[in-house]
């Protein structure tokens, strides 16, 4: 995990649309990365949602916001299109990313273990340095808080 006050790590990878996304395409503005498990579940659907609803008042806050997940960008068109999501959708099919910024971890469920995404959330700042991250985060809510933060850069 990287710590508020850290620089957070460099990424390339493609959108929904393939176009590729950087680290320093956002220099200056403030960057919301959201880590989530999988395009088209219940719980990623609704966080989603919830932050294309909050768009706007993100954009007046100069604000980026990008999701990141594993599959392709083929499922990230897909998962966009049916919930008119319109920021980037990142594919880390690989999970390179994620395990730079510490959310590739170890889960467990019904006692068997395996690798995957922790749900968290960083707020980068202008100058490529992390202002704060939520983990564990609870859907409910979040995008909110999220924008909050935000507004008070």
């Amino acid at each position: 995990m990287i710590d508020p006050g850290k620089k957070a790590p460099s990424f390339s990878l493609p959108d929904q649309a393939g176009k590729l996304h950087s680290l320093a395409d956002y220099a200056g503005r403030p960057v919301v990365l959201y880590f989530y498990p999988k395009d088209d579940t219940p719980g990623c659907t609704k966080e989603s949602c919830a932050f294309q609803d909050n768009l706007p008042k993100f954009k007046k806050s100069k604000a980026a916001v990008v999701g990141v997940s594993v599959l392709d960008s083929a499922s990230k068109a897909k998962f966009a299109a049916k919930y008119g999501l319109t920021f980037a959708l990142l594919a880390d099919d690989d999970h390179s990313m994620m395990e730079q910024y510490g959310v590739w971890q170890e889960k467990s469920m019904y006692g068997k273990k395996y690798m995957g995404v922790a749900r968290t959330t960083y707020l980068i700042g202008g100058d490529g340095k992390v202002v704060k991250r939520w983990d564990g985060v609870k859907v409910d809510g979040h995008a909110e808080e999220v924008l909050a933060a935000v507004q008070e850069l």
